[in-house]
């Protein structure tokens, strides 16, 4: 059944179209009437409207978890439970589990009850039969959370490994092998999801048992005729060589929060193939944590779920109050995250707090106030939001920070937080006992005249520093010296700012964009060198990838870098020089957030 929600519209809105079209409707209101004020007010309210829809469109849960099934087989009234075939072609049986409530309003799968009773009813059906290699217990989408996922579980009389092959009859589209994670060492139970079945198509696969000495035990086929995206988004990406031979590192590509498609994440291979379709209950995973081997990750604004490898949600974490944005990472190894939040309560002030989730009781507890850290700063300089500033569809909010990468630094238990609103790189020590700014890398100049010029860090060398950054992370090295270390980033090279009204970097040059379509300008991936006792920052290494004004990420993988450039609507994998590898381009409304790289081995694969 073809899916819709209610909030799919808005993002595909680019803002030069929007502010274009609020612009002719105000002359066209003024010619109308004659009147300057009308066409004042027409204007505030085109914006305003846009705003709340643009703002809606991330904050907003799905509203319908509707599947095509297949004919009905049996209910399990215990577990509220139906069985049905499933709606896909295939010469193999395979079943569709549903929740008997889940056309029902408020039903959603990311619920830990859920979850378990679908767990549940998979052990029910396991001990109903003997499920071999040829004839697997085959499950399409068991948990709701994957467009394209499909579970089997079987034994085998010989202990192996399973290795499977995918094969579509398409010249451009390669075949995918992958080694399921279907157990510890060589053993004769097997249950995993396959990763890689490509939707809409008719798949040819391959399972082979690999016995402990990498010899072929035995093999099975068979063919499935996978179903449509749920989301209806590009099963291939276009993609073009760049001038670097190096090979690209293994894994997929995560395209995080596409525009007019919130409520997913989707996963590609190295030819730019759907592998995965992650369906999600609202917005889109930001960044996916590991923690105890499983998967960590957002599954709304208002909400975090852990995933093991056959796509079942095992626990999940309602944000109790807060609004999730953009970034979080784990307490180093204890069971704790730290989130990027706004308070669901406040009419104006937003990403601006940090919260810490206790994976183990769900508890939040709010740790910082950054408006405590910067009182004066927050007080006499910055104001709302209106609909004539660069970031006008947040008309009306006091978004004086903006607050969009976190890390942790167990050692003087520190945050490094990355704010795009004042282009500045923040650090914060003691945040659980006696907060304080360590200090902020960035432009000088933009804290000059403040009570908070005593903590930037002074620029050496002669580079222009970054200007509305994005994805800063820590890097630590065993060969530098005591205080030193790396700050990765993507610095997308933009400056504005819509809260400080009245100041503007007394030298800005000419190569920063100022507004949010570039032309010829370009973004870097920067590596910044800092020296936390000389109180300096440099810049030691960077390469410049396609513009993008806001949002985007560099993901470092085996050796290379992914470089994620939202508005710009491409990806890149660079080698270890800068050199492009290969860009892919993907659809989407304004803008894709990040776009993250990982192999998966341990999870999905082995």
């Amino acid at each position: 059944m073809k899916q819709k929600t209610k909030w799919t519209i808005c993002a595909g809105l680019a803002v030069a179209g929007l502010a274009a079209a609020a612009l002719l409707l105000a002359v066209f209101v003024s010619r109308l009437v004659g009147g300057i004020l009308l066409a004042v007010l027409a204007v505030a309210g085109i914006v305003a409207f846009y705003s709340r829809r643009f703002l809606s469109g991330e904050t907003a849960v799905r509203d319908s978890w509707k599947v095509k099934t297949g004919k009905y087989l049996s209910g399990d009234q215990e577990l509220h439970v139906s069985s049905f075939a499933a709606s896909c072609k295939s010469d193999l049986d395979i079943l569709q589990i549903v929740p008997d409530e889940a056309e029902e309003k408020g039903f959603t799968y990311y619920d830990r009850q859920v979850q378990e009773r679908l767990a549940a009813a998979i052990v029910k059906l396991s001990s109903k039969g003997r499920y071999t290699l040829e004839k697997p217990l085959a499950i399409l989408n068991p948990f709701g959370t994957a467009g394209n996922s499909l579970y089997l579980s079987f034994t085998t009389t010989f202990q192996g490994q399973v290795r499977y092959t995918i094969h579509v009859d398409r010249e451009d589209i390669p075949d995918y092998t992958a080694r399921a994670n279907d157990g510890d060492g060589a053993t004769t139970r097997h249950e995993f999801q396959i990763i890689g079945l490509v939707p809409g198509m008719k798949n040819h696969v391959t399972l082979e048992l690999i016995g402990p000495k990498g010899r072929l035990v035995n093999d099975m086929a068979f063919t499935v005729e996978m179903p449509k995206p749920v989301s209806e988004y590009q099963v291939k990406l276009d993609y073009q060589e760049g001038e670097s031979t190096a090979p690209l590192s293994s894994g997929l590509y995560t395209l995080v929060r596409v525009g007019g498609h919130n409520g997913y994440a989707f996963f590609y291979d190295n030819s730019g193939v759907l592998r995965y379709e992650m369906v999600l209950e609202g917005y889109s995973l930001d960044r996916i944590l590991w923690y105890k081997g499983q998967m960590l990750t957002c599954v709304s604004t208002f909400k975090l779920a852990q995933f093991n490898a056959l796509g079942q949600a095992v626990a999940v974490y309602p944000l109790e109050g807060y609004e999730m944005h953009h970034d979080m990472a784990l307490k180093g190894d204890e069971p704790k995250v730290l989130i990027l939040t706004s308070d669901v309560g406040e009419v104006n002030d937003v990403e601006d707090l940090l919260v810490e989730l206790d994976l183990e009781t769900g508890a939040v507890t709010q740790l910082l106030d950054f408006k405590d850290l910067f009182r004066s700063y927050y007080e006499q300089e910055t104001s709302t939001i209106t609909p004539q500033d660069a970031f006008f569809w947040m008309a009306g909010k006091n978004d004086w920070l903006h607050l969009n990468t976190i890390q942790y630094i167990p050692e003087g238990d520190s945050i490094i937080v990355s704010s795009r609103e004042t282009s500045t790189i923040i650090k914060v020590v003691k945040i659980h006992t006696a907060p304080e700014i360590s200090y902020l890398i960035g432009d000088p100049a933009f804290w000059q005249d403040t009570d908070f010029a005593r903590y930037s860090y002074t620029p050496v060398g002669d580079f222009v520093p970054q200007y509305g950054q994005h994805t800063v992370e820590y890097q630590p090295d065993s060969v530098l010296p005591e205080g030193q270390y790396y700050l990765r980033l993507y610095n997308n090279n933009y400056w504005a700012n819509s809260t400080r009204h009245g100041w503007k970097p007394p030298k800005l040059p000419d190569s920063v964009g100022t507004v949010l379509a570039g032309g010829s300008l370009t973004s870097q991936m920067y590596r910044y060198l800092v020296d936390e006792k000389a109180r300096t920052f440099s810049l030691v290494f960077s390469f410049d990838v396609p513009y993008s004004s806001i949002v985007s990420n560099v993901t470092p993988l085996e050796g290379n870098y992914i470089c994620n450039s939202g508005t710009a609507k491409v990806f890149g994998e660079y080698d270890g020089e800068g050199r492009l590898i290969r860009q892919f381009a993907y659809e989407c409304g304004l803008q894709t957030y990040r776009t993250p790289k990982d192999t998966f081995i341990g999870f999905w694969f082995r």
